[in-house]
């Protein structure tokens, strides 16, 4: 394995302590920063040769870059965004699936300096219409595939500001030919003499959404150098061999693993530009192309355990990773008998890159989303503001009094009361809440709306979701309040059968009886209900405060009715006197 040493020191420094664990990081020279020229400019120069992106396409084919093809590619594409009338400031919307076109594009962006937003294509109108108006898109970039350009076309009649329209990989009226046009401009850019970078927007994303409409969330230039560690000591990336990351581009996950951390190591970017999530071919993907770290949601996990994984060569692999939503020991601990290898867990946001992982060095506890990464001060709050204690639940903080680190975002745009609703007093507040143990590990507890108040006890869903998917015949489930007049809150467990079961009285009965011998008896649920589904986000997480308020409102409705009905009664038995 190479030795990591590149333009990437020029910006970063970090230490490690006598068992090789990553112990402090510090930046410098972040004033002007543009990973765009200060980063793949410079590695086109230093290794021109080098491989930087492989892609293949859903149908096999191959597209090799090294980083000289890189930046002759995203020269063309800056000249042509500019030609077509993309300036520094203008807010662009990039929804291009997996398609290489997708590199080129965003650091295109990063040199004229307009504001990149990656967003899914799995948007409808009303959610562009969402969009363009909360972003004030000007341009937007898209994949041919699919319906996705005309429900663009719908919600930009009402949105005029959306001026300019490129069609990746196809050609309609009135949008222009990114894959014909790219051909008659300059492999050469001239950086602009005020060129972005340091403090100034860079790059938005909007929120998963699982509790409110999403918020758009603003990062700077300075943004991509807070992913080195995501990559180099989570990842766990080879200079020489190919990393994949499963997300598509629409989301912040993409840039955790698929071009900034990656990058500054200098380790080149496996994708596989897939419409339909398949395992087996992801693992004949591993098997075929050696990849070296790979890097998934658990649902991917969760699907995997159930292979037969011995079918398939995966002794290339030498780091795997997890986030998006917490792990269950039991996916961890199934994964590591059918390879060998360990889950390690991370934690992050959109509005950061991961502050808490197992990372190298490290030896992972199932379960348990890691150790703090010290490029960020992590602390865990109690709901008065002091801090908790050992193995006391808290909401996860990073202070932010003396200086706000590379990685955290800058606000959420155009909205200061949401932005000081999360971060005030010196603080960023997550909105997730964890313990941690005697040993620094911190556990996973839920999201502060999640966190049942129930009989005076705090209880968070996700130690009695862990108890629940235990069950082998459980495919997923969420736990949720429901009112109740004498503990004020309850809880509900909505399970998800695997292979599509249908569940009956008397399963519910087993659950609550394993329940009732595997946890406390203030965390036992009262209702245990069965599912087809569980409602999602576009980028697949579960969507609890959906739940939970149809089961308030229902309450609601039911007593009112109540209501109704003893006026009623009242009303006859005063008319019948």
């Amino acid at each position: 394995m190479s030795k990591l040493i590149g333009v990437a020191q020029r910006y970063i420094d970090t230490t490690e302590d006598s068992a090789g664990i990553l112990s402090s990081v510090s930046f410098k020279n972040t004033d002007h920063f543009n990973f765009a020229y200060d980063i793949v400019d410079e590695l086109a120069k230093k290794s021109p040769d080098r491989l930087a992106l492989l892609h293949v396409s859903d149908d096999g084919r191959e597209h090799r870059f090294t980083f000289r093809d890189v930046v002759r590619y995203t020269n063309m594409t800056a000249n042509y965004f500019s030609y077509l009338g993309i300036q520094k400031g203008d807010k662009v919307m990039l929804v291009l699936k997996r398609h290489f076109q997708f590199w080129f594009s965003l650091l295109a962006l990063h040199k004229i300096g307009a504001v990149a937003i990656p967003a899914t294509n799995l948007l409808t109108r009303k959610d562009f219409e969402y969009r363009f108006k909360t972003a004030g898109v000007d341009a937007i970039v898209c994949t041919a595939d699919g319906d996705v350009s005309r429900e663009v076309d719908k919600a930009a009649h009402n949105n005029p500001n959306v001026r300019i329209k490129i069609m990746v990989g196809g050609a309609r009226k009135t949008w222009h030919c990114f894959n014909k046009d790219i051909r008659y401009f300059s492999t050469r850019f001239n950086k602009p003499e005020d060129f972005s970078g340091g403090d100034d927007i860079m790059l938005m994303f909007f929120t998963s959404g699982t509790t409110s409409y999403p918020k758009l969330t603003a990062h700077n230039y300075r943004y991509p150098l807070g992913h080195y560690v995501t990559a180099k000591y989570w990842h766990q990336v080879d200079p020489d061999g190919l990393h994949l990351a499963i997300s598509d581009t629409g989301w912040a996950k993409a840039v955790w693993g698929k071009i900034y951390g990656q990058w500054l190591c200098e380790a080149p970017i496996f994708v596989f530009d897939f419409d339909q999530f398949d395992a087996k071919e992801i693992l004949r993907m591993i098997e075929k192309y050696k990849l070296t770290t790979f890097c998934a949601p658990p649902t991917v996990y969760r699907v995997l355990v159930h292979m037969k994984l011995e079918d398939y060569d995966l002794s290339s692999l030498q780091n795997v990773t997890t986030a998006g939503e917490a792990l269950n020991p039991k996916i961890f601990e199934k994964f590591k008998s059918k390879t060998g290898l360990d889950i390690m867990e991370g934690f992050g946001q959109t509005e950061t890159t991961m502050i808490i992982g197992n990372v190298k060095g490290m030896i992972p506890k199932q379960g348990s989303m890691g150790k703090p990464n010290p490029q960020y001060k992590i602390a865990l709050m109690r709901p008065d503001g002091t801090l908790a204690d050992v193995g006391e639940e808290g909401e996860v903080v990073i202070n932010t009094e003396k200086d706000v680190p590379p990685g955290l975002f800058k606000e959420y745009f155009r909205d200061e009361e949401k932005t000081n609703a999360c971060w005030y007093d010196g603080y960023y507040h997550t909105g997730d809440t964890a313990y941690q143990d005697r040993e620094g590990y911190y556990w996973y507890v839920g999201r502060v709306d999640d966190v049942i108040k129930s009989a005076g006890y705090r209880v968070g869903p996700f130690e009695i979701e862990n108890e629940i998917m235990k069950l082998p015949y459980v495919l997923e489930c969420a736990v949720t309040s429901v009112p109740d007049s004498l503990r004020g809150q309850a809880i509900k467990a909505t399970i998800v059968l695997a292979d599509g079961e249908e569940g009956d009285e008397h399963l519910k009965n087993d659950i609550v009886k394993y329940l009732k011998e595997n946890v406390a008896s203030y965390k036992w649920p009262k209702i245990v209900d069965f599912a087809k589904e569980l409602p999602k986000t576009f980028s697949g997480k579960v969507r609890r405060a959906e739940i939970k308020k149809e089961d308030w409102e229902e309450a609601e409705e039911e007593q009112e009715q109540e209501k109704e009905e003893i006026l009623n009664e009242s009303s006859y038995n005063e008319d019948n006197h």
